[in-house]
């Protein structure tokens, strides 16, 4: 079985932030990390290798991005990913999120030998952008069925069965490979790379990918090729002292209901 998990290099969300003047994020003045809700796709990979030790599981991490995207893969490749590729070209800058998807399935068949992989998980979403639509776009150029959102899952020969869990309903789904599999946060807690497993990460293979390798024509991706651009950029304000609310003489419900209802809280 060949799985490829995509995962992303993405801005610290506790450092400062901010924008070029593209209205593309600053990638260089911030420190970048493995993306959270991508580690939670890695993990949910390796337990399935785990869990069909009878058979020859790979798991390869990609990810599109700068050079230093690279230290994302590492982190995969410590978590216990066999292998990893770097997609990095200078033109894919600003790409959005359709640019991205075409640029990702391409990389996708490559690592899959020309063919679709078994499995391929994300995360439900990034922590940089937060547009959770890659994965049904990735899976609509790929051809393959999209089982997405999942809390909850399991493989049984060549079917994946997910439980997705709503604010209104639990839905249980259930698709045959290949297919794409995207996880949510509550998947299941991922692992801490062990001493041995950030050794060995040192020589597992890594391979870097430009658009010529691909296939694709520069002119389908970058800031001027995508189809959906930030109108305009503003710095959060600085939080203000909160109103107190006190009940000395039994008013002060309905003073809070008052002040909830004028916010349109309620």
């Amino acid at each position: 079985m060949n799985i490829v998990v995509l995962v992303k290099y993405v801005p610290d969300a506790t450092g400062d932030r901010r924008f070029e003047p593209d209205s593309t994020v600053d990638r260089d003045g911030v420190d970048g990390l493995l993306s959270e809700l991508d580690e939670y796709a890695v993990e949910q990979a390796l337990r399935i290798k785990e869990a069909r030790d009878d058979e020859e599981i790979v798991v390869t991490a990609l990810t599109v991005g700068p050079d230093d995207a690279e230290d994302a893969l590492r982190k995969a490749l410590q978590m216990g990913a066999d292998n990893a590729v770097h997609v990095s070209d200078e033109a894919i800058a600003g790409s959005d999120a359709i640019a991205t998807s075409l640029v990702l399935a391409e990389a996708v068949k490559k690592a899959g030998g020309g063919a679709i992989p078994d499995l391929v998980i994300t995360g439900m979403a990034s922590t940089d952008g937060g547009m959770g639509v890659v994965p049904a776009m990735l899976a609509e150029r790929l051809a393959v069925p999209q089982v997405t959102l999942a809390s909850a899952m399991e493989t049984q020969g060549d079917r994946v069965r997910i439980r997705r869990d709503g604010d209104t309903a639990t839905e249980l789904i259930s698709a045959t490979m290949p297919l794409l599999l995207s996880v949510t946060d509550q998947s299941g807690e991922a692992r801490y790379p062990s001493f041995k497993g950030i050794m060995a990460a040192k020589k597992k293979p890594l391979q870097t990918w430009d658009l010529s390798d691909l296939g694709v024509d520069e002119s389908l991706v970058g800031l001027d090729a995508s189809r959906t651009t930030v109108a305009a950029t503003a710095a959060r304000p600085p939080r203000t002292v909160g109103e107190i609310v006190k009940d000395e003489d039994g008013s002060g419900a309905a003073a809070l209901a008052d002040f909830l209802a004028s916010n349109k809280f309620i």
